[in-house]
């Protein structure tokens, strides 16, 4: 019967050398692109060999399921070291390298050293296997070496590559993400190859979607409909958008520039989403890219951009692929699922979540995708928003990404960030960058004047502070506000303030994904109806930063609270946005009695006032104004924080090998690597509903989880129904939730229809009032 690498539902068996040929195949094409197809094809062809081993064999035909995503038969025989071992043997220095990818290949990229001295050690493993014969999967496979085919342990001839070098200061990643890159090659194939034997059903879903340059011709007849209906109504905003687009097509048509990052700098309402599509399409047809990916801070962003892409593709959805945990099951294609497993289609829209912690992580699961970024696109949507604790690891691995694997970087925003790098006051690199960064726009300070359509009030230093009712006071003076503050409690004060019969809205993450969006469809609605003189009632919103960027509000008047000057833009964004009112749309800056809100929030709110009480703002939303800005920012947190204020979980350190052991620490950077702090945050899921199929639909998918932990679909659906609570909250909340299938369900009357979740301390005021 020979060796097998799996068994099938039905008892059919792969054969082991055709597995390992098979994954070593498509691995090196994977890899072909970065000039690494025989490091890959060798990985490949080693990757199993410890499934050699008789009793692997043995437990194989005893405890297969026949599933392809069980990372080998049930129990306790391992075998993704022996072919780290053989590498090591066989290729010394160089074959290290691949033992981490080898070793790795179920479990995830290792450390080299491990703090807690468990098998999450690459060295520990490797001496163990050395020592221990228990441990020794190489020997117990070799005693089956005359099964082993002599192509399958054939001794390649490998080479160091450019893109391994770490030793330059700002390339310490360079090795680190060369190793996950072909890693990615090497688990994506053995995934690949298992599926196509194990679920030949699902395997046949995966179909060749067209490459990103062959959406351009479809992009282009959309446009052309688009750019008619505007030039039939001639207006200077029309007019700059167009021009922005030409500037987007011109450039991504243009000879691709030296360092592959560009810049487009427009502001609200320039028309940046569709013009920056228009500039990855035309660079993808003129330099070969394979994909164009976007990445978004927030997910109302995703699905507002994704639903502009799809209208642009209507004749093939499945090429735009959103990738991102609030997606809605009913969105979701079983080819479109396929797809965010490894990116194979032409269009990604992605959260920063996403890209971002793929890139240094360590799991099969993120890693897989990682190959499908070189010879793409990568579109940075309001890049203001990259995390500044994370910016050094972020723009170096950018950086090398564009610089050994064909990766275009576009970094779109109306208050762009300064990620040139930054030198202390010695002159000696204090944050190295992204690097020489080309703009787009010729000159970004005429189109702001052109689409300029807010006047802003900056407070002065010795202006009192603002009251919320001073401030209930002032929105009463309006029909049609918005005013956006920095916490939850800040809204809730200021909306009590106001009073009943005030029109007053409230918008905060208390409320679950789907009431807010529910309630800023409502909201909308409103707005338009006063346009068109439908109504005429007053509409007060009282606001957190969640309307602040991917939220198309068009008020007359904003108020909003000291901020970072970007969060004050991005306000600034959702007044006048259409620019329909006759002169300027009103923007008021305020500072509260009492500021809340910590870290980078209080960092950016004190950079922000240093820079208005100093009398250096003259423009707060002019171009100039954002590199002062984040200038400052960014050199803060550095000096805050001991040099290490763009670095705060040291993850190059982490990533940085060293010279005599070639020790990385893959595990531990990307365990540190969150974007989203999680820690000391629980969800719960609550009781919202719109109406009464809203309500059935939530109990269904309550129900099927009761039936079947593992219904992903319903798992995704209750995700629109979830509420972030901190470990202080929830430790009080035991007496509003219930388990349910696993999930912590608040009970019936905790959730307010105004302010969403309740609190603890409301909950036992409202259980007092019940006599005992």
């Amino acid at each position: 019967m020979g060796n097998s690498s799996h068994i099938d539902k039905d008892g059919r068996h792969r054969q082991l050398e055709d597995h390992l040929r098979a994954v070593a195949q498509t691995a090196s094409e994977n890899a072909a692109p970065f000039e690494a197809g025989d490091w890959a094809r060798t990985a490949g062809l080693w990757h199993d060999l410890g499934k050699y081993q008789p009793p692997w064999q043995s437990y194989l035909r005893s405890h297969h399921t026949g599933d392809p995503h069980d990372a080998e038969p049930r129990g306790k025989v391992p075998h993704a070291l022996a072919g780290a071992q053989y590498a090591e043997r066989e290729l010394g220095s160089l074959g290290r390298l691949l033992a981490y990818v080898i070793a790795g290949h179920h479990a995830g990229l290792p450390d080299f050293h491990s703090d807690d001295g468990g098998l999450g050690s690459l060295r520990l493993r490797l001496a163990e296997a050395s020592s221990n014969p228990k441990r020794d999967e190489l020997t117990a496979a070799f005693g089956n070496a005359e099964a082993i085919p002599p192509d399958i342990l054939a001794k390649p001839s490998l080479a160091p590559d450019s893109r391994m070098d770490s030793r330059a200061k700002g390339s310490e990643l360079a090795l680190s993400l060369w190793l996950r890159m072909l890693f990615s090659c090497l688990v994506d194939a053995d995934f690949l190859d298992a599926e196509a034997f194990l679920n030949p059903q699902q395997h046949a879903q995966r179909p060749a979607l067209p490459k990103a340059a062959d959406l351009l011709s479809t992009f282009n007849a959309y446009m052309a409909h688009k750019t008619a209906d505007a030039a039939a109504n001639p207006s200077p905003v029309n007019t700059a958008r167009a021009q922005v687009l030409t500037a987007c097509r011109s450039s991504g048509q243009a000879p691709r520039f030296a360092s592959g990052i560009y810049s487009l700098t427009v502001p609200t309402g320039g028309g940046k989403t569709l013009a920056s599509l228009a500039f990855a399409l035309e660079h993808a047809k003129a330099h070969g890219k394979q994909r164009v990916i976007y990445g978004i801070p927030f997910t109302s962003i995703i699905e507002q951009t994704a639903g502009v892409f799809r209208e642009a593709f209507a004749d093939n959805p499945d090429c735009v692929i959103e990738h991102h945990s609030n997606l809605d099951p009913a969105k979701a294609s079983g080819t479109s699922h396929l797809a965010t497993e490894n990116w194979d289609a032409p269009l990604i829209v992605t959260t920063n979540v996403q890209l971002f912690e793929s890139l240094f992580a360590a799991k099969t699961s993120r890693c897989r995708k990682l190959h499908s970024l070189v010879n793409s696109v990568i579109v940075l949507d309001e890049a203001q928003q990259l995390p500044p604790a994370y910016l050094a690891p972020i723009t170096q691995a950018l950086r090398l990404l564009a610089q050994h694997y064909g990766v275009t970087v576009l970094l779109c925003t109306a208050t762009q960030p300064n990620l040139q790098g930054q030198t202390d006051a010695f002159g000696r690199s204090a944050f190295p960058g992204i690097g020489a960064v080309q703009e787009i726009i010729a000159n970004p300070a005429g189109l702001y004047a052109t689409l300029k359509r807010v006047e802003v009030t900056l407070p002065k230093a010795d202006d009192a502070r603002t009251s919320w009712e001073a401030l209930a006071q002032s929105l009463h003076m309006h029909d049609c506000a918005l005013t956006i503050v920095n916490t939850r409690q800040d809204a809730r004060d200021l909306y009590s303030a106001l009073g009943e019969d005030s029109g007053r809205v409230h918008l905060s993450a208390r409320m679950c994904p789907q009431h807010r969006a529910d309630v800023i469809a409502d909201i909308k609605q409103r707005l338009q109806a006063r346009r068109t003189g439908e109504i005429t009632t007053p509409l007060r919103v009282v606001s957190t930063t969640l309307v602040e960027a991917g939220v198309d509000l068009d008020f007359p008047v904003v108020y909003r609270s000291l901020a970072g000057l970007d969060s004050i833009a991005q306000a600034a964004g959702r007044c006048n946005r259409e620019g329909r009112l006759a002169g300027m749309g009103q923007v008021v800056v305020f500072r509260p009695e009492k500021e809340r809100g910590k870290g980078l929030m209080q960092e950016a709110r004190q950079a922000a006032a240093e820079l208005i009480d100093g009398g250096l703002v003259t423009d707060a939303l002019a171009p100039e104004t954002f590199a002062l800005y984040f200038n400052k920012l960014y050199g803060e947190l550095q000096r805050n924080n001991g040099g290490k204020g763009l670095d705060a979980k040291e993850i190059v350190r982490l990533l940085t090998p060293d010279g005599k052991d070639c020790a990385i620490s893959f595990r531990t950077a990307a365990e540190r690597f969150k974007l989203i702090d999680e820690e000391g945050q629980h969800s719960v899921v609550v009781r919202y509903a719109r109406d009464e199929a809203m309500r059935n639909d939530f109990e269904t998918a309550l129900g099927a989880l009761a039936k079947d932990p593992t219904a992903r679909w319903a798992y995704r659906q209750l995700q629109r129904f979830t509420v972030s609570v901190p470990e202080h909250e929830f430790k009080r909340m035991e007496q509003m939730v219930e388990p349910i299938a696993g999930l912590l369900v608040v009970q019936e009357g905790w959730y307010d229809p105004a302010f969403g979740l309740r609190s603890p301390d409301e909950a036992m005021s409202a259980t007092s009032l019940c006599p005992s």
